[in-house]
């Protein structure tokens, strides 16, 4: 077996489950042994119910004290447990699970496992797992892997096809030259791959992910190097001068431009009228003001007598730029001759679309990836801003400035990442800092909860939609299954209709919807038919709602803090006072206090060097951290001494050897080139 063989040839792998796999995105042996356990659990043993501690998982050896009461609320069935040991008493509740009323005798002695919590001065579990005592034991002090799953596909399954798929693979030599292993203390490949899937302690575990996670920086910073060497000094071939027309449009404002937001706009100035090709990145808080400084270029750009491009992630957020964008038009009269083009516009519109830009009738375009087509054709293509950049693949970006004859090239991003990073990371990238919010902003008002603050939390939330507002609840993910332990959009959904009045509009938004029903949802919310959203991370971007004033964050723990404060930067838009509320399903000291930062700060800047300190190589796995760079295991803050040491060694080996022609670095330059070389989704980059 070998990177490309197909998961058929696995034994157990048959057509049905070939299915299911390929909903993961896994369709060869390559794939799935790449498809890392997400985390592993380990099986301590029972403890008694007054040792067991809330926001911990225990396992707990009890008695059924009375006969199992169960109701109905909508489409949920409830069904409450009461159960005690020698030490205490505790409830526990399962969500439709009907069948286990007609199991679980009063008197009888069963064993659960499952997320200890209170309610009150009680301590109660949700969804707890029944074993058998037998079976329970055997498992007791292993390290269990725990995949990603979809829905019909259980983990066993995955550990068996994994299993089968390692003993059978036939590995390559190593592909790194013996001095970059020996100075990096590298685990060979095939010892990290073996024990990242079935580790036999903690301390094997952390250097074969730590050898994984060295190929994935490499591997990209390695293209990113070659990539910055193709566009550095590229001559400007589109000149820009300031004219009347940026200065009147700041003049007529009903603001000022921030010292920062002034000193970046110089940049842009500075770098457009230079006699070299600008590719700058521009790093902002979420409400710092980048687009308005993305706007002034792209009027400058019009005012020389050139076209301007402006991709954002979602058709959403496009149509928004496009209705603010054509305002400022109206008001300000603006030389700017917009047009939106989008995947979602009928043949007809496409076409007309095509023949303005193609003839400069039109001089800004705004869209989606709709603006790479292959059909459009620009008449002189001199700037290319894309918004919330790491949404878009670097190909992509590149398809799109060929469009032109190297045009400028303005990326922005929301994602506070640390500047020791962020040189490393935006290597082929001049980098400007939007620092400080406009002064009219209301800043955040932030609280970090357990779970017994759930009621008051929906009793706001309530408050909020009653005075016309909006609110958003994030889930870790989508439906059940995915994750033990954590809330899931589709579940909570139906929690959530359950908890508030029947008026309330209720929907759900996660990225396995297609498009076009996400992009429904999303205009939904933005037209205020829906009151409350519940999602998952993908509202992370591509969304502007001044009236949403509300974020609930569950299992805030499971996030990084960097991530976090992007989903509270969805609120605080408008003109009123806007809420933060993180719910952590642990209530350890460390959880609790890392969570806190949030709470004493609104500075993106300041919360990611804080991230940066914090999460050491113990906490090796959450949900992803930033969006930005999705890597499969690396975190580039939880491994930022990774990342600066493959940033290092890839430095060493171009200064040595820069088209990796030597004998020694052959087998670099053959990984290099395969379609497999590379560990990023560069689709999301």
């Amino acid at each position: 077996m070998n990177q490309s063989t197909p998961i058929t040839e696995i034994k157990g792998v048959g057509d049905k489950t070939r299915k299911l796999f390929e909903k993961l995105d896994i369709t060869t042996v390559g794939d799935l042994l790449s498809h890392y356990p997400r985390d592993y659990e380990t099986f301590g043993a029972p403890v008694p119910i007054a040792e067991a501690i809330p926001g911990q998982i225990c396992a707990i050896h009890v008695t059924v004290t009375s006969i199992p009461n169960q109701k109905k609320v909508r489409n949920l069935t409830i069904l409450n447990v009461n159960v005690r040991d020698t030490s205490g008493a505790m409830q526990l509740t399962f969500f439709n699970m009907p069948f286990l009323k007609k199991i679980l005798k009063p008197g009888g002695y069963y064993l659960f496992r499952g997320l200890v919590q209170t309610r009150g001065a009680a301590k109660i579990m949700e969804q707890p797992k029944m074993y058998n005592y037998e079976e329970y034991q055997k498992q007791a002090g292993l390290l269990q892997p725990r995949y990603s799953l979809t829905k019909g596909l259980t983990n066993q399954a995955v550990q068996k096809a994994v299993k089968q798929a390692l003993s059978l693979y036939t590995f390559e030599d190593e592909y790194y030259p013996e001095e970059i292993s020996e100075k990096y203390d590298l685990l060979p490949r095939e010892d990290a791959l073996h024990t990242i899937h079935f580790p036999a302690d903690f301390d094997a575990l952390v250097q074969a992910r730590r050898r994984l996670v060295f190929d994935e920086f490499f591997d990209f910073l390695l293209l990113l190097r070659k990539n910055k060497d193709l566009t550095a000094a590229l001559p400007n071939s589109y000149p820009m001068y300031e004219t009347a027309d940026t200065v009147r449009f700041l003049e007529q404002m009903p603001f000022a431009l921030t010292k920062a937001q002034k000193k970046v706009w110089q940049e842009l100035r500075e770098d457009m009228g230079s006699p070299y090709c600008m590719n700058r990145l521009i790093q902002g808080d979420v409400g710092s003001g980048k687009t308005i400084v993305a706007v002034l270029a792209l009027l400058m750009c019009a005012a020389n007598g050139f076209q301007g491009a402006l991709m954002a992630p979602t058709e959403v957020l496009a149509m928004q730029h496009f209705e603010t964008i054509s305002g400022y038009v109206e008001k300000y009269h603006l030389v700017f001759r917009p047009i939106l083009l989008v995947g979602s516009m009928t043949a007809k519109d496409k076409r007309e679309a095509y023949e303005k830009i193609a003839s400069g009738e039109v001089n800004l375009i705004i869209g989606t990836h709709a603006l790479i087509q292959d059909k459009v054709t620009y008449k002189n293509l001199a700037l290319v801003v894309t918004d919330e950049q790491h949404r878009f693949g670097v190909r992509q970006r590149e398809h799109l400035t060929e469009k032109g004859d190297t045009p400028h090239v303005l990326v922005m991003s929301a994602t506070p990442i640390p500047r020791t990073l962020a040189i490393i990371l935006y290597g082929d990238l001049h980098i400007s800092v939007i620092d400080e919010l406009p002064a009219n902003r209301l800043p955040i008002k932030n609280c970090v909860v357990n779970t017994a603050y759930r009621p008051k939390a929906y009793e706001f939330i309530q408050k909020e939609v009653a005075a016309g507002r909006q609110a958003y609840v994030i889930c870790p993910q989508v439906e059940e299954g995915e994750l033990e332990d954590v809330e899931n959009v589709v579940d909570y959904t139906e929690k959530l209709r359950s908890a508030l009045p029947v008026g309330v509009q209720i929907a759900y938004l996660h990225g396995k919807m297609r498009p076009a029903d996400k992009n429904k949802i999303m205009e939904e919310f933005a037209a205020h038919n829906i009151d409350v959203l519940v999602s998952t991370t993908v509202i992370e971007v591509g969304i502007n709602v001044p009236n949403a004033t509300v974020m609930m964050v569950e299992n805030a723990e499971r996030f990084g803090l960097a991530q976090l404060h992007q989903l509270r930067g969805r609120v605080g838009r408008g003109e009123y006072q806007s809420y933060c509320i993180f719910v952590s399903a642990k209530e350890q000291k460390e959880t609790m206090e890392r969570l806190q930062i949030l709470n004493k700060s609104n500075d993106g800047f300041f919360i990611a060097s804080e991230d940066l300190k914090l999460r050491g190589p113990g906490e090796l796995f959450g949900i992803r951290q930033s969006g930005d760079f999705s890597f499969a295991l690396g975190d580039i803050y939880t491994d930022a001494s990774v990342l600066k040491q493959a940033s290092e060694a890839v430095e060493e080996l171009l200064l040595e050897d820069y088209d990796l022609s030597m004998e020694k670095h052959s087998l670099l330059r053959e990984h290099v080139q395969s379609p497999t070389g590379n560990n990023v989704d560069f689709r999301t980059i």
